[in-house]
């Protein structure tokens, strides 16, 4: 969300109703996600969260706790074009991004042709993201935050809405490759995923062990997605609510007056948290 001026933000009747409609749509984004993936609201409310501010999240959790299902969902809910990449220790950037090749027409003259990667999608996952070497982390950087990439020289867009949600097993760290700070800084979130609650087990258990098993519905388009995520940047934020995030970010920075931090805090988060903080 932004602070807005006066004479630029729409009637308080139109800025009502059109979030009353969103907050319907959403509702039914939810419901709609709740058919498949069981006992784990927090999950996809925080999730939801970061695709409506506009960003990407990092789910964090062992195996067999839906990561994957819950993104394959949230692209047919959404009506995005979806994508996965296994991330592997062999995976290369063209893996990820495309590549150039050379073809020949039928007079004999070559040229080259861009094939583009997975991660052209309006959703991709990252399955296992640490598994890949530093070399094929950082591919996503450029894509992550400027939405686009560069292939020999060129720049080729990304599609709109774009985002990508990763996932990381944090019990197994033999062959992994740690994210360094500048590919965690693109995240908006991480999302720690924990065990469901029994009443949740038992469903989980009964629903996918049968013949039938339930699959998601199309809810939104991605046009509609779009439109949701530029009324919550219209959204007016109050500048009491800018003053608490401004001394929420600076008092984590050393040198700020804060002696548990000066104590504790050798590099503090920067105007980036700060944006964050207000988005979600």
């Amino acid at each position: 969300m932004s602070v807005i001026a006066k004479d630029k933000a729409p009637t308080e009747k139109e800025m009502i109703a059109e979030a009353e409609a969103a907050l319907t749509d959403i509702a039914q984004v939810k419901d709609a996600i709740g058919q498949v993936i069981f006992g784990q609201q927090s999950v996809v409310e925080q999730t939801m969260v970061a695709l409506l501010a506009g960003g990407h999240a990092l789910l964090v959790g062992v195996p067999g706790l839906a990561k994957t299902k819950l993104v394959e969902t949230l692209g047919t809910v959404l009506g995005l074009d979806s994508n996965r990449i296994q991330f592997t220790p062999d995976l290369m950037p063209s893996d990820i991004l495309g590549s150039e090749v050379l073809e020949q027409d039928e007079k004999g003259r070559r040229s080259f042709r861009f094939i583009s990667g997975p991660v052209f999608a309006q959703l991709l996952m990252a399955d296992e993201i640490n598994r890949a070497s530093p070399r094929t982390q950082s591919a996503l950087l450029q894509s992550m935050q400027e939405y686009h990439v560069t292939v020999a020289g060129k720049r080729h867009d990304l599609p709109s809405p774009f985002h990508v949600l990763a996932t990381q097993n944090p019990l197994e760290q033999e062959g992994t490759y740690p994210l360094p700070e500048a590919q965690l800084d693109r995240f908006l979130m991480q999302v720690d995923i924990s065990y469901p609650e029994i009443e949740a087990e038992r469903r989980i258990l009964i629903e996918t062990t049968g013949m039938d098993e339930a699959r998601a519905a199309n809810v939104l388009s991605a046009a509609r997605l779009k439109e949701i995520q530029n009324l919550i940047r219209r959204m007016p934020v109050p500048e009491t609510v800018v003053e608490a995030i401004l001394s929420l970010v600076r008092s984590a920075r050393p040198g700020q007056g804060n002696e548990d931090t000066d104590r504790h805090v050798a590099w503090g988060p920067g105007p980036r948290a700060s944006q964050a903080r207000s988005s979600a």
